[in-house]
């Protein structure tokens, strides 16, 4: 990441090396250990060299002009500066800063609180069942995002005429959100929106990679980030624990470089084991919806959509279709039952009255192709990216386990259709939208709605789209076959 930093600058200021520049300052504005600001300071350390020979001035010069943290914790304050200052008092003894007049130096922490909006924060969305606790515990209210005016909230800290050249970091990802099975919401577009509101020169940061195509409460965010052009350098690690070995963040991380001046297309780099897989690609961001994250992928896609066909969005039904819950079960049979109707939920099928249907009571009678609303494994690859199709015939509903992905006349157009749903070819123009094991409608809205009067094959697919040979073997080195036949209901 600050090799991404410091080509960026050599290419702005005519091959200058940015670690030789004694009036650059640095902000990591959620340091944890301090590793991004002890490297920052030992690259300063040999690039100063030449401006100050004397070590000692040189470091207090750096440690007090150009490096600065906000801790996210009190203790995470102890360790960054520690790892900095050799000391956790900025003013101790051991400490290899010598001008400081405070404690915590340049890396500040004080206990901020949440902002309680009814039973939710109003900056960061933390649940107050979870988050309103007593001084013996961290309330994790981050400063850097509990404010209207991180500017401001900056000028407090460090004083009013600090501009910040770079900004760097792991901002924290999530907080419990008080949902259902401890869900989690983000939080790391938060960081980013308030490094863009200091208007540095430079930000670089690691993230997940989920909001190139998905996340909670991150479109918007997503759409501001693609459409600035200011993305100008993206290295995606799509294998899980790639980037962070031993650390399960479904959709893999990424790191990007945002560039305050220049805009333009962005250069992408996907990585796989810890190495470069094959060479990066220059495209803009913004062609789509979502992010492509595969430079491979973008020629396939760009010739299926050029054709202008409708999409496959728009047959799927959305969450909940009948309008029971997941949870939900009926008897174990039909006897009793007036008007019975067979119910496909999670890991059990059952029966209800067609009364007890909350909605969509009249697609009862038609074929039906269900798909399951969550599909993905714990895997370091996900290879199938939707599950298999059920065929459910006529007298059956189901829960919000699954989505009716179409709705037929006959059995034969619905096994058709659903020999198209276990095509590689459509799986594969899923996986450009499915960030995480979510496969909600929206995945679909790159796949071609077809006609369904014919079985579709890869083979008759590859051919209608006119994909290379290249192409091909690109998409069924992504996407494993599905190896049997749907499943009837």
């Amino acid at each position: 990441m600050l090799d991404t930093v410091a080509n960026a600058w050599a290419v702005a200021h005519d091959g200058a090396v940015i670690w030789e520049n004694p009036d650059v300052s640095f902000l990591d504005p959620f340091t944890k250990s301090g590793v991004f600001l002890r490297e920052i300071t030992r690259r300063l350390t040999e690039g100063l060299a030449e401006w100050e020979p004397d070590l000692e001035k040189r470091v207090d010069h750096i440690l007090t002009r150009q490096v600065y943290g906000i801790g996210i914790t009190q203790l995470t304050a102890l360790l960054a500066r520690r790892s900095v200052y050799c000391s956790k008092e900025a003013t101790g003894e051991h400490s290899i800063a010598k001008s400081f007049d405070r404690h915590w130096g340049n890396i500040w922490f004080e206990r901020t609180e949440h902002t309680w909006a009814g039973d939710r924060c109003a900056y960061c969305g933390a649940a107050k069942a979870g988050y309103e606790r007593g001084d013996a515990l961290e309330s994790h209210a981050y400063a850097f995002i509990h404010t209207t005016n991180p500017r401001a909230l900056l000028a407090t800290m460090f004083g009013a005429d600090v501009q910040f050249d770079v900004i760097i970091g792991n901002p924290p990802y999530q907080l419990d959100d008080g949902g259902h099975n401890n869900s989690a919401a983000p939080i790391y577009q938060h960081f980013v929106d308030g490094a863009i509101r200091l208007d540095p020169r430079y930000i670089v940061m690691v993230t997940p990679s989920r909001w190139f195509a998905g996340g909670r409460g991150l479109d918007q965010f997503r759409q501001r980030m693609l459409a600035s052009r200011r993305i100008r350098r993206l290295v995606d690690f799509p294998k899980l624990y790639d980037g962070f070995p031993g650390v399960k963040i479904r959709g893999g991380v990424s790191y990007f470089l945002w560039d305050g001046v220049d805009v333009g297309p962005c250069e992408i780099q996907t990585m796989w084991d810890g190495k470069p897989l094959g060479g990066p690609s220059t495209r803009e961001l913004g062609t789509y919806d979502v992010l492509v994250r595969r430079n491979e992928a973008v020629s396939i896609l760009e010739k299926v959509r050029e054709r202008g066909e409708p999409t496959l969005d728009a047959r799927v039904s959305a969450g909940k279709p009948f309008g029971l819950r997941t949870f939900f079960h009926g008897s174990a049979d039909a006897e009793g039952i007036a008007d019975p109707v067979k119910l496909f939920g999670s890991q059990r099928v059952s029966w209800v009255d067609r009364s007890a249907l909350a909605q969509n009571a009249e697609w009862v009678d038609d074929w039906k192709v269900l798909m399951t609303a969550v599909q993905g494994t714990s895997a370091a690859v996900e290879t199938k990216f939707l599950s298999k199709p059920l065929l459910a015939g006529p007298g059956t509903a189901c829960t919000e386990t699954y989505l009716v992905a179409g709705r037929f006349g006959d059995e034969t157009a619905a096994r058709n259709y659903a020999a198209y749903l276990r095509t590689r070819f459509l799986r594969f123009l899923v996986s450009l939208r499915k960030s995480t094991q979510h496969a909600n409608r929206d995945v679909y809205a790159f796949v071609p709605d077809l006609p369904i009067d014919e079985e579709w094959t890869d083979e008759k697919l590859y051919a209608r789209y006119g994909l290379t040979e290249d192409e091909i073997a690109f998409i069924e080195s992504q996407v494993a076959a599905h190896d049997d036949e749907p499943a009837n209901g």
